[in-house]
């Protein structure tokens, strides 16, 4: 479990289903930088919940709680790349969620975990070109452009410039 100031980051439960589909998932706006589907109704998220579940038990995600409701908001994670470099593998929250400085909170506490956990020495956090306020804080935590590269949407079949930013801690 992670925790800032209004968030838990913490494993994903069943009852999550409710919250994350609610808040996040059936929500294309969420989804539009992401690479994930909208989920449809209430089924298809009790379905997906479980396959977080069993994904979480492997890899270093996490559904973002907010502290004062207790609901889940969103989700954010970690991967290590090499010995001493971390990339976030996406953090995304409810649309009722953002402008509220989570994104910050979310991304300050992955680099400290990787940091205090794993000594990372870099830490790499991956946008769209053109999603501004993914961007914006970005280089608003000192984050230096390092590469772009020409992606496809599997969803769209579109293109579009992936920008990887880095942090040397």
């Amino acid at each position: 479990m992670l925790e800032t100031k209004d968030l838990i980051l913490d494993k994903a439960e069943f009852p999550d289903w409710k919250g994350m589909y609610k808040n996040v998932w059936c929500h294309s706006e969420c989804a539009k930088y992401m690479a994930w589907q909208v989920t449809q109704n209430e089924e298809d998220a009790k379905i997906r919940i479980q396959r977080t579940i069993e994904f979480q038990k492997t890899h270093d995600t996490y559904v973002v709680y907010e502290k004062a409701t207790g609901e889940a908001i969103g989700f954010a994670g970690v991967e290590k790349l090499t010995t001493d470099v971390f990339m976030e593998t996406g953090i995304c929250l409810g649309i009722d969620y953002q402008r509220k400085g989570y994104g910050t909170q979310i991304l300050k506490c992955l680099i400290k975990y990787c940091k205090e956990q794993f000594h990372a020495k870099e830490f790499i956090y991956s946008t769209r070109e053109n999603n501004e306020a993914s961007k914006r804080l970005a280089f608003s935590l000192g984050f230096g452009l390092k590469i772009s590269e020409e992606k496809t949407d599997e969803r769209s079949g579109q293109a579009y410039i992936l920008q990887r930013y880095s942090l040397t801690l």
